[in-house]
This record gives C-alpha cells, sequence and structure tokens, in this order.
C-alpha cells in the first residue's frame, strides 16, 4: 500500500508540474493583451497603425521612382585638367571642368588665366561630345569625367 500511495504521489507531483507549465504558456499568451482588457481598441490602433504605414511606404516608393527617373541627368561626373593657357605664367594655373551626367550630358567650363585676365567660357556637351568644338584640354576633361 505505501508503494500505492508513492505512485499516487508521484503522479500528482508530475500533473502539478505539468499544469504550472501549462499556466505559465497561458500567461504569456496573455501578455499582450492591454491592461484595460479592451482588445478591440488595441486591434483597431495596430490596424490603423499598419494602413498609414502602408500610405508612408507607398509615398516613399513613389518619392524614389521620380528620383530613380532623374538620377541619370543629375551631374555626377566631374573632370578637371589643368594647364598652361598661355607662355607668359607657370604653375598650370589654367583649368577645364566637365560637369557631367551619367549619360555624358553637361557642360565645360574653362578658365583661361594669364597675368593680365581671366577668360572664362562654356561648352554644351551631348552624349560626351561637345555641340561645339572642343579644345583638346575641354575634350580631355569630359574624357576623364566620362571615365570616373
Amino acid at each position: 500500500m505505501s508503494a500505492a500511495i508513492i505512485v499516487v504521489a508521484v503522479l500528482v507531483v508530475v500533473l502539478a508540474v505539468w499544469q504550472t507549465i501549462q499556466i505559465q504558456g497561458i500567461r504569456r499568451s496573455f501578455d499582450g493583451v492591454p491592461k484595460d482588457e479592451n482588445t478591440v481598441v488595441l486591434l483597431r490602433n495596430l490596424s490603423e497603425q499598419s494602413t498609414s504605414n502602408a500610405r508612408q511606404l507607398r509615398d516613399a516608393l513613389n518619392r524614389l521612382e521620380v528620383l530613380e527617373a532623374k538620377a541619370p541627368l543629375a551631374l555626377s561626373r566631374v573632370g578637371v585638367v589643368a594647364y598652361n593657357a598661355f607662355g607668359n605664367i607657370a604653375g598650370n594655373q589654367s583649368r577645364s571642368i566637365a560637369l557631367l551626367s551619367d549619360v555624358g550630358d553637361g557642360l565645360v567650363v574653362t578658365l583661361l588665366a594669364s597675368r593680365e585676365e581671366t577668360l572664362f567660357f562654356t561648352k554644351e556637351v551631348r552624349g560626351g561630345r561637345g555641340v561645339e568644338e572642343l579644345s583638346p584640354e575641354e575634350a580631355s576633361a569630359v574624357d576623364r569625367a566620362l571615365r570616373h
């Protein structure tokens, strides 16, 4: 009879441990429920937040699409060539600067420096070629811009 009591006691302890584990699992499930037990309000707020997030994401994707369409046209490539344009000044003070987009459109700015004056020129570039004839230095600046 004492063996039967021990078996029953062990079964009672095992059952108590099993029920404790089950109760802890249920408690974890209810930790997400608001303290005022208003689950409907919680779900409504989550739904509104989800709708707002979806709207903001859609707006961000639309803006990204516009930016991606404009990106190839943005001035993103630069090439610079320094040189002596005149014999009376040293130090490569003259510059030709190419400012181009990814598709090779943009302009070349040329500054010719001498002791008496500085001359400033711009020329349009389309598809990596000057609309007007480019000087060798300007063409070199365009080539450098397109390589980078």
